[in-house]
């Protein structure tokens, strides 16, 4: 059931990757919600995701607090 909710998290994250603000506030969601060694995971994920996409950056910092 947890690693369902990590795969929920990635696909909302891919639709909201539009929008640097909601990306950044499911960001923050997520690290609520998520275990500690799925949050890893999305970390890593995360930053495969946004490589290209450098408005997306400053999310990183999300994920650090």
């Amino acid at each position: 059931m947890a690693r369902a909710m990590l795969e929920y998290t990635k696909t909302v994250l891919q639709k909201v990757s539009f929008d640097t603000k909601l990306f950044c506030k499911e960001l923050e969601k997520a690290v609520t919600r998520l275990l500690p060694f799925e949050l890893e995971e999305l970390k890593v994920w995360v930053q495969r995701f946004i490589f290209d996409k450098p408005e997306l950056r400053p999310s990183l910092l999300c994920l650090k607090a």
